[in-house]
Order: C-alpha cells, then structure tokens, then sequence
C-alpha cells in the first residue's frame, strides 16, 4: 500500500526525533525522489560525478523547508536500507549550505533504536572524517552539472531540532485553510 508522504507524522517526538522517508540509500549515485502527486518514488537523474550519498538521504513528511520542499535529512547508517524505508531518526547536528542562491539545509540524525547510535547525541560522538565527507560530498556531488552549491558548515543538534521546528510550523502555516477576502 503506498501513502502519500503528507499522511505520515513529521515525527514520534517532534522536533528531536524526526521520521525520516528514504529517497537515496547510502552508497548510491541514483537520485530518487518522491513524486509529489503520485506519492511514488521516481529515478530523477544519476549524479554526474562518481560521488555516492555518504548517509542514507530523504526528507521528514509534513515539513516546509525554505528551498520550498520537504526539510531534508541524512540519517548516518551503518547499512543502507532501501528507497520508501521509513527511519525513526534522532536529530544530532545540521548542514548548512546554499544550492542555486537559496537554504538548502540538511538535518542530520542517526537512527534512534540502533544501539550503535545510542551514544550519539550531538556532532562531538560522530567521527571527523565523515563529517568531512559529508562536506566534501555536498560541495562537490552538482559540479559536474554545472551547478554550485555553498557550504556554510555544520551547526548544533540546538539548531537541527530549531530548523525542523521552523519546517514543521511553516508546513502547518502553508497548509491552513484561507478565507476569501480575509
């Protein structure tokens, strides 16, 4: 049974522990997204570059991010799951970045029932190197398109949980009914 993405809870403990919806696993150059009518995955294009996604990447359902989509985030895993996988995922961090002039932030979070992730709290428990691939992936992974993105760095698990509150609030906002002439 499919459902579209916007019947799914933005999270079990919003804003700390987000539901994230899988799009690309780790590992992967095919870029998959989510067809806003359809609510089914469709392959959007291969990345150029020989790069692949450092982290299991998608977006948390029933957010609005300020680049006009779903608030994206990239869960670290051990093992990819699959495009549609539904992650239980706590926010540790946020990467902050700019594609074609606007935000385009990326909740970071690690799955929140892994026992290999139970530490995790905040960007201190994650390994340097791969927040450095994180950077290096996202700063590089349009190049070869001809596109540029700028990267801003990564900010606290505070400001993680303070984005998705805005995505949260500004999807509840986009979504109220409007009166006519009010």
């Amino acid at each position: 049974m499919i459902h579209h993405p916007n019947t799914i809870p933005p999270g079990t403990n919003i804003p700390s522990v987000v539901n994230a919806i899988i799009e690309i696993p780790k590992g992967r150059r095919s870029k998959f997204e989510i067809d806003k009518k359809t609510g089914l995955f469709r392959l959007d294009r291969y990345l150029f570059s020989s790069s692949h996604y450092p982290g299991d990447y998608g977006f948390i359902p029933q957010t609005l991010a300020e680049d006009g989509d779903a608030l994206d985030i990239l869960v670290m895993v051990n093992e990819p799951t699959f495009t549609g996988c539904l992650i239980e995922a706590r926010v540790i961090g946020l990467f902050k970045m700019k594609d074609k002039g606007f935000n385009d932030y990326k909740v970071f979070g690690v799955p929140n029932s892994d026992p290999l992730f139970a530490e995790y709290r905040d960007l201190s428990s994650v390994p340097p190197h791969f927040l450095r691939e994180v950077e290096h992936f996202f700063g590089t992974y349009k190049q070869l398109e001809g596109h540029h993105t700028e990267i801003q760095g990564w900010a606290t698990a505070e400001a993680g949980i303070a984005e998705v509150q805005a995505s949260v609030d500004r999807f509840v906002d986009h979504n109220k009914p409007r009166i006519p002439g009010a």
